[in-house]
């Protein structure tokens, strides 16, 4: 089985996230793409003032009309403690999977080396990269990481072309109230913030 992994705080998702997601399930030709909100983000000293409950029910609005192979996960919200890639990617090796995309952004790329057991992830997963941002010097860093993973750790990567969203979550939740919050998120995300009365 062909599986991809899209994982985020998803705090709260929004359209920069749908377009990723949406790149990458069209990109691969894969048997499930599951899409799995983070309890606990390593690389994160905030924690979220919104359950990861409720973050899984903004994911399965945002995402929901991108294609009929997506499954919603809470294994990361179920586990205890941070939530480790390498724990997930063990799950999935351990449930029979032959092939794993994982999904990545620019800024977790580039500091992939840096992430717990990162070296088990490449052993048993395909890292996918997609630009988060059109900032120039980028570039080069991510020439320079693709290099180095592949030589020394030999890393499978793919990359996906496609132009990025820049949307910021933190800005999102900060003005949740603005027109430009409001146009940066799905419109059932929006409904069920208000509704719920999150970001306040």
């Amino acid at each position: 089985m062909k599986i991809g992994i899209y994982g985020g705080t998803f705090d709260p998702p929004h359209n920069g996230h749908v377009h990723a997601c949406k790149c990458f399930y069209d990109a691969f030709e894969m048997d499930k793409l599951y899409i799995i909100p983070t309890a606990i983000p390593p690389h994160k000293t905030r924690s979220s003032s919104v359950s990861g409950e409720l973050r899984l029910e903004m994911a399965r609005l945002a995402f929901a009309d991108i294609g009929n192979d997506i499954e919603f996960s809470d294994i990361e919200l179920k586990r205890a403690g941070k939530s480790y890639t390498r724990d997930t990617i063990k799950y999935f090796v351990d449930s029979g999977a032959d092939e794993i995309l994982l999904l990545c952004g620019t800024d977790m790329f580039v500091t992939f080396d840096e992430w717990y057991d990162f070296t088990y992830i490449f052993d048993n997963a395909i890292i996918v990269c997609m630009r988060r941002e059109n900032d120039e010097h980028y570039g080069d860093l991510i020439e320079k990481k693709c290099a180095e993973y592949r030589e020394k750790y030999n890393a499978r990567l793919e990359f996906i072309d496609a132009s990025p969203i820049e949307i910021s979550s933190s800005d999102i939740r900060e003005h949740i109230d603005d027109e430009k919050s409001k146009s940066s998120i799905p419109e059932a995300v929006y409904d069920f913030i208000k509704e719920r009365g999150l970001y306040k």
